[in-house]
């Protein structure tokens, strides 16, 4: 011990020293300079070098996920999914990104108060390169696995807690993505590694996924490059607004 103890004292003695040599700008540099981005004038608007994927006047943005154009409602600045139509996917195709969307999931319909347990009230998903979702699911009175609740990874972990306020009023996602990379021969290189903010709360920190999220089976990766956004249709009208993406 005595000797392990002496040679730590000498190997600190060392780089003290010559860190006592060094001039201080050589541990300093200048370029590049990252770029000016001005932020949001309020919290959650977009800033200088987002891509506005919904303001509230259009989807043109979107296509539907059978192709052409997208079947949601549009009224008062709001997009809502008209059930039956089918989700929507972003025409531009992204990999890192930080995401920002804002939806409000209405009263439960009668079939859903009768039956309160489950995945059929308020259900929705935001579609990370259009397969793997953060969930999207009315958890008032709403009693379903944690592993498929709002701000889930869907069918891999639970969000740490749960900040949802309550229907009819407006939820914010903050959404931080670093999507999977693959190398030569399809390997796996880096998963993909997630963090969400729900109600300026963190509910998911940074979170390494397994794979996909399906909805029977186990997560799995396949190879794939740059991809669209989606946001899913489940059967019920769930309004959006205020969609903003900034490619990192």
């Amino acid at each position: 011990m005595k000797k392990i103890y002496f040679l730590s004292l000498a190997l600190f003695a060392v780089v003290t020293m010559q860190a006592q040599d060094w001039a201080p700008e050589s541990t300093e540099w200048w370029y590049p300079e990252p770029a000016i981005v001005k932020p949001g004038k309020t919290p959650g608007q977009p800033p200088s070098d987002a891509i506005i994927l919904f303001d509230g006047s259009d989807l043109s943005k979107w296509t539907s996920d059978q192709g052409g154009e997208p079947g949601w409602k549009i009224a008062n600045g709001v997009a809502t999914i008209d059930p039956g139509k089918g989700g929507i996917r972003t025409k531009e195709y992204f990999g890192d990104c930080q995401l920002h969307l804002e939806f409000k999931l209405p009263p439960p319909v009668k079939a859903d108060a009768e039956n309160p347990h489950g995945q059929s009230q308020g259900n929705s998903g935001v579609l990370l390169q259009g397969r793997y979702e953060v969930q999207i699911l009315d958890p008032e009175n709403n009693k379903t696995y944690v592993n498929g609740m709002l701000g889930s990874i869907y069918k891999q972990t639970a969000p740490l807690v749960n900040p949802y306020t309550t229907n009819g009023e407006w939820q914010v996602y903050d959404i931080y993505w670093k999507a999977p990379k693959f190398g030569t021969g399809d390997r796996l290189e880096s998963p993909a590694i997630i963090t969400v903010v729900l109600n300026g709360v963190l509910i998911q920190n940074n979170y390494i996924l397994q794979g996909h999220t399906p909805y029977r089976g186990l997560p799995a990766y396949s190879a794939h490059g740059r991809l669209p956004l989606g946001l899913q249709d489940h059967g019920r009208a769930i309004s959006f607004r205020n969609i903003w993406i900034r490619n990192l």
